[in-house]
């Protein structure tokens, strides 16, 4: 645990950081407001001190009640990982800075993230659908994403559609193989 590395981020972005810097294990995590993404990130990519230049994953979370991005970094003067939070993002219209002017290759880690859950990241110059075929209309990792067959959820409501079993397949006799057991006459 990099106790040196809360220390700077506390010194360094105490007024944006929401709440306590977190440390567990090897991994340092803060969570900030959405406008404070691209300070954030300037901070602890640029500073002398910390350098955390390797983005190694972004993705989306639903909270059920807001979406959150969460940020991975990784840098070589902390023995930490770097967890950026950003939450607080609205369920009817979630919206984030785009990180591409720091990390161009997030533009796929952003278009997954949209693709997935419907969160907008403004800056992205290529925000598209990456899985799911372009008219597609909802967003399959969703808390609100139902599945065709959710109207049978409680356990009163009986087995559903894709859960009904199937009767084992019986195997037609095999004619030559009765021929083979015959004794030889």
């Amino acid at each position: 645990m990099d106790r040196a590395l809360k220390s700077r981020l506390e010194a360094q972005l105490g007024s944006v950081i929401r709440g306590a810097v977190r440390q567990r294990g090897d991994q340092t995590e803060i969570r900030i407001a959405p406008a404070d993404l691209p300070e954030v990130l300037r901070t602890v990519h640029e500073s002398i001190d910390m350098r955390f230049e390797v983005l190694a994953d972004l993705a989306g979370v639903d909270t059920g009640d807001t979406m959150q991005v969460v940020l991975h970094l990784w840098g070589e003067r902390s023995s930490d990982w770097l967890r950026i939070i950003v939450e607080g993002l609205p369920r009817e219209k979630p919206r984030c800075p785009s990180v591409t002017f720091l990390w161009p290759g997030a533009e796929w880690l952003e278009r997954e993230a949209y693709d997935m859950f419907g969160i907008v990241f403004d800056g992205n110059r290529d925000l598209r659908r990456i899985f799911m075929p372009p008219d597609y209309q909802s967003f399959p990792l969703r808390k609100d994403f139902y599945l065709p067959d959710d109207a049978s959820r409680s356990p009163g409501m009986g087995v559903r559609p894709v859960e009904k079993p199937h009767a084992p397949a019986v195997a037609e006799p095999d004619p030559a193989a009765a021929i083979r057991r015959s004794p030889a006459s």
